[in-house]
């Protein structure tokens, strides 16, 4: 078994989506579909059988959008703040994650919602009650617009922060791939932990807040 998802009999599917932040990047990026050459910018595919990320050009990503029945489906570039997030101690203690970060997603390949939490050994999967899921939801209702397999609800209760944000997949596999690089020893290092940080702050900054909830005319 590989050591990038811990649970017993689950295959490693985090594994194939992890490789893409932890091998070094070559001089000129190409798309790999088609071997265009591409800018920093680029769009990312997800392949569903084995969840690796694809660098791709826009016109080959095009072609997968929203598309239903392929191989592969483009990720979502929606990273939103949700500054209002409610999530209390005892609902998160619920989840039975033994660390202050997770990401959540819907496997539709599976058929289930999938909690992952960055580790030194990669990604590790937590078991997740379909109970807790749905509490959260009903909590906060907008994670029942989540686009299946490509968006995520990203967490962080780390050192008492409170960050919650809808992230693309392929940024939750980049913080797992930058703790599994660069993370020493039992505690981390002060190294890993300032990545860590300025990951989030990146975050914050591209983020867009989360849109207000519609009054109703009659009360207005």
């Amino acid at each position: 078994m590989s050591d990038d998802t811990e649970r017993a009999g689950t295959p490693a599917t985090a594994f194939g989506a992890l490789r893409r932040f932890v091998r070094a990047p070559s001089p000129v990026e190409t798309c790999e579909l088609c071997g265009a050459a591409l800018t920093d910018q680029h769009t990312h595919l997800l392949q569903l059988n084995d969840r690796q990320i694809l660098c791709a050009c826009d016109p080959c990503a095009i072609l997968f959008n929203h598309q239903e029945g392929t191989r592969f489906r483009r990720v979502s570039r929606r990273l939103l703040g949700l500054t209002d997030f409610q999530l209390p101690a005892a609902r998160w203690d619920e989840l039975l994650i033994p660390v202050g970060m997770a990401f959540f997603f819907y496997n539709s390949t599976e058929e289930r919602v999938v909690a992952l939490y960055p580790s030194p050994a990669g990604a590790t999967e937590s078991l997740l009650s379909l109970e807790a899921w749905q509490g959260i939801v009903a909590d906060n209702p907008l994670l029942a617009g989540l686009e299946p397999d490509v968006e995520a609800l990203l967490v962080n209760r780390i050192r008492g922060r409170q960050d919650y944000y809808i992230a693309p997949i392929d940024e939750c596999y980049r913080l797992v791939g930058l703790i599994r690089l660069g993370w020493r020893g039992l505690a981390g290092g002060a190294a890993v932990w300032q990545q860590i940080d300025e990951f989030f702050a990146g975050l914050q900054r591209r983020s867009s807040p989360r849109p207000a909830p519609e009054r109703d005319p009659a009360h207005a």
